[in-house]
């Protein structure tokens, strides 16, 4: 035996009374929370609602449980079906006893991200490129589940941080293991952070961070998945195809898109939706700054005359009251902005909503002192008839 090695959990399942609590469960979920938290703080301060990720992140859990679930029977039929199962076909169904396919979650869970900002309105790639280095933390805390369960680890080593293994898991007395999970688990550590830095270094946008996260773990998955042997039974279950593991094909094809992908759209530039502003009932976008039917005066043009045309307006040239003073300025004249007094497009709305007042009438007074009201106007009026 040697000196120094990594010893397995001797259980991965305890009990709240009747309630199973399994490690793998606890890890995956884990994993999801330090995802959606670290997404959902790129994404505020992106510019993005709070909350978003969050919402976003329930059906993306949802299908991408199940889209892992059925990438791992597909690529590892053999242990349900066929002369050399060790399952009953019915234990497919049995998430808890570990078995996800990555690439099935990934897949599966980003159609369950598509339809939900697909709803909202919000770009796709920018939501990829935000939780791209989230996912890399979450894989790294979800592989601590197959260390908890004894499996997907690697071919017998001498090195001294072997892993140990149980023989009713697979192991033989005095063999320890490459810990591939371990090994994926560090990879998805470093990976996390380095996607981060280059965000922040190259502003990468347009799905380029999310396709350098898929270059980066599949060039790691594929030398680790290479060390695998998954000797379940006695029998190694992995399908091979050409020599490599199937999920060392994935691999290949995905590094390669992934890198397509990155080249080909190193030039895109373009507006990236990360909030959709609020809509009328007429379907256009409301200036939260104003209550509805409110707009902003153009430059040059007064308060006033911005509502008189909203309104249909006066005659033009036309004072409010039908004339203008000698020697006053008109309506039209008072908002034509030739910014003497008043800065272009910010013209006081008092003086320009003001009535021209009659030649030889102040505004503080009638006949240069009180300013007739309109039943005093009246009455003056009727006793010059009379007169």
């Amino acid at each position: 035996m040697p000196l120094a090695s990594i010893p397995s959990p001797s259980e991965g399942v305890w009990h709240l009374g009747i309630i199973p609590i399994r490690a793998y469960a606890l890890c995956i979920v884990l994993g999801v929370i330090v995802a959606v938290w670290l997404s959902e703080r790129r994404w505020r301060a992106r510019g993005g609602q709070a909350g978003t990720i969050v919402d976003i992140a329930v059906p993306a859990v949802i299908f991408g449980l199940i889209g892992g679930r059925l990438y791992h029977v597909i690529t590892d039929w053999q242990t349900y079906f066929g002369s050399r199962a060790i399952k009953e076909p019915y234990q497919a169904l049995f998430i808890w006893e570990g078995g996800l396919g990555i690439w099935g979650a990934i897949s599966l869970g980003a159609l369950g991200v598509w339809l939900a900002v697909r709803k909202r309105g919000l770009s796709m790639s920018a939501v990829a490129d935000t939780v791209a280095p989230g996912i890399a933390f979450a894989q790294a805390i979800g592989r601590w589940g197959n260390w908890f369960n004894q499996e997907l680890y690697g071919s017998p080593t001498t090195l001294p941080w072997g892993l140990e293994i149980d023989v009713d898991h697979g192991g033989e007395p005095g063999v320890l293991y490459h810990p591939t999970f371990l090994y994926e688990s560090l990879w998805d550590v470093a990976l996390g952070f380095a996607l981060i830095f280059a965000g922040r270094r190259f502003a990468l946008h347009h799905g380029r961070l999310f396709a350098l996260y898929v270059a980066g773990y599949t060039l790691g998955r594929f030398w680790i998945e290479g060390l695998r042997i998954d000797p379940v039974g006695g029998v190694d279950h992995a399908v091979m195809f050409l020599g490599l593991r199937i999920n060392q094909w994935t691999s290949i094809v995905l590094f390669v898109l992934a890198l397509v992908y990155f080249f080909a759209t190193r030039g895109k530039t373009g507006e990236e939706i990360v909030v959709v502003p609020e809509s009328g009932s007429d379907g256009e976008a409301v200036d939260p700054a104003h209550d509805a039917g409110q707009a902003d005066p153009r430059a040059g043009e007064s308060s006033a005359q911005a509502d008189e045309s909203a309104s249909g307006g006066s005659a033009s040239g036309g004072s409010a009251s039908g004339g203008s003073a000698s020697g006053g300025s008109t309506a039209g004249d008072s908002a034509s902005g030739d910014g003497a007094d008043t800065p272009s497009g910010d013209a006081q709305p008092e003086a320009a909503a003001e009535p021209a007042q009659p030649e030889g009438v102040t505004s503080g007074g009638q006949e240069e002192g009180e300013q007739a009201g309109p039943a005093e106007a009246e009455t003056v009026t009727k006793e010059k008839n009379t007169r």
